[in-house]
């Protein structure tokens, strides 16, 4: 298994030969149990949520987490369950995705002039680059009220070189917080950095500072000459009112008064949203297109379906999303058939316990395989909860952001799809829709498709 470029693809190959739902390997003092079946998920984070409602400890998760000060990675404790408090309430609550609507509907348009421009020089488009952007864009919008890193940048939709470097050092992070890393497991092997790991997380964790500690710093020191988000306006005192995310994480106040959250705490949270926001969304649309590209018919049914509930006078907006049932049905299937990693962020049993038969030692990380749990060929029938608990997962550690996940990816592909005709590039065939064998679930190559509009010129921003 060591030998392998993907040790927990090797896991599930080895599941499949054996023709088992759940196994369990020895790795140093820790069991790893890896799981693909449905109803036994099912059972560890339903009927046995409080036993796995932790987090086991890793280089990635302790770097990126500025020592376990976040929600997602976080083991079960008072911290865990403050930052789970702050984001259910304060960041993810409905009435907050409402109130940052405008900053997501700002990002579409650029998605479309973007794209739109893209085609218009070269006629190709590269589509994980335009679903990349499009995601990161939009949390930097809600998190930071900005788009670009500089000032005075001539805005044609198109990412500069910061915008680049900061999405690449996003998308390396997820790579590595779903990657094996041996020290994890032998902690005896921590500094000698044998697979190579540890410089890669620490360069990718430095680079994401780089450009959010500066904005963090002055907007917290803006805060505090504020008098705490008070200012006086004509002899009168008013109080600030927050424009974003970050100004919502500085403002949130303990029962003293006091601020609820430190630097350090805000920092941290702020990378988690970001990484937590744009996976799942960004891989599922470049999946599901490059899934209708290859399959016409799939194609032509999507574009029907926005043609007779959005028309072609106007683009699609979020309010559609609910009568996009086939479009929604696409982004489920991409979820399902090409998850963004191997296996869901593990959980950690704090004690031993019985799971269907098996007795579960204390301490074990447990791994739900997305592949698995979305390709076994034992569970014909997937229901739509089914499919939200293999994306989004369930329990303590659910996914909380599942609404403005669900938003992102519905808007990304609906716009792809009705802003643009989808054709294979010429020469090519079929797109080749292979998996990434080392690192994320995303195919081999970036899906490089050519686009035409086919809305009229003036709903292109």
């Amino acid at each position: 298994m060591l030998r392998s470029e993907s040790p927990f693809r090797w896991i599930l190959s080895w599941m499949k030969e054996m023709d088992t739902n759940i196994a369990c390997f020895r790795l140093g003092n820790v069991h790893v149990i890896p799981v693909t079946c449905p109803k036994i998920a099912l059972e560890f984070l339903r009927k046995q949520d409080a036993v796995f409602a932790s987090r086991p400890l890793s280089i990635a998760s302790h770097t990126f987490s500025g020592g376990y000060k976040t929600a997602i990675l976080s083991p079960y404790g008072e911290s865990w369950k403050k930052m789970k408090k702050v984001l259910a309430s304060e960041v993810l609550s409905l009435s907050r995705h409402q109130w940052l609507h405008d900053k997501r509907a700002e990002e579409a348009d650029n998605l479309v002039r973007y794209i739109y421009n893209q085609s218009k020089n070269s006629g190709s488009v590269n589509v994980r680059m335009a679903c990349c952007h499009y995601c990161t864009n939009v949390v930097r919008r809600m998190m930071f009220n900005r788009r670009y890193f500089a000032e005075n940048i001539l805005d044609d939709g198109a990412p500069t070189f910061r915008e680049e470097e900061h999405v690449n050092a996003l998308f390396t992070t997820i790579n590595y917080l779903y990657a094996f890393c041996i020290s994890d497991y032998l902690p005896y092997l921590v500094g000698l950095d044998l697979d190579g790991h540890e410089k890669i997380i620490k360069d990718a964790n430095k680079t994401i500072l780089k450009y959010h500690d500066p904005i963090i710093r002055e907007r917290m020191r803006k805060w505090r000459e504020n008098d705490r988000g008070m200012f006086r306006d004509e002899n009168e005192l008013k109080r600030i009112e927050p424009q974003d995310l970050l100004d919502v994480l500085i403002s949130l106040r303990d029962a003293e008064g006091m601020p609820l959250l430190t630097q350090e705490e805000i920092t941290a949270q702020t990378w988690e949203i970001m990484i937590a926001t744009i996976d799942n969304p960004a891989n599922a649309a470049e999946w599901a297109l490059a899934e209708m590209i290859n399959n016409p018919e799939i194609l032509d049914k999507a574009v029907e379906e926005l043609d007779r509930v959005v028309g072609k006078e106007r683009l699609v907006q979020e309010q559609d999303i609910p009568h996009l049932n086939y479009i929604k049905a696409c982004a489920r299937e991409a979820f399902r058939l090409h998850p963004v990693a191997v296996f869901n962020v593990p959980h950690l049993s704090l004690s031993d316990t019985v799971v269907a038969g098996y007795h579960i030692p204390k301490g074990s990380h447990v791994l739900l395989s997305r592949t698995g749990l979305g390709r076994n060929p034992k569970e014909v029938v997937l229901t739509e909860p089914d499919l939200r608990f293999i994306s989004f997962g369930t329990g303590r550690r659910g996914c909380i952001g599942t609404t403005l996940g669900t938003t992102l990816t519905v808007v990304l592909l609906a716009r792809m799809v009705q802003g643009f005709s989808w054709l294979k590039p010429p020469g090519i065939s079929k797109i080749n829709l292979v998996a990434s064998e080392t690192k994320l679930q995303s195919a081999v190559k970036p899906v490089v498709a050519c686009a035409k509009p086919r809305l009229p010129r003036h709903l292109y921003p």
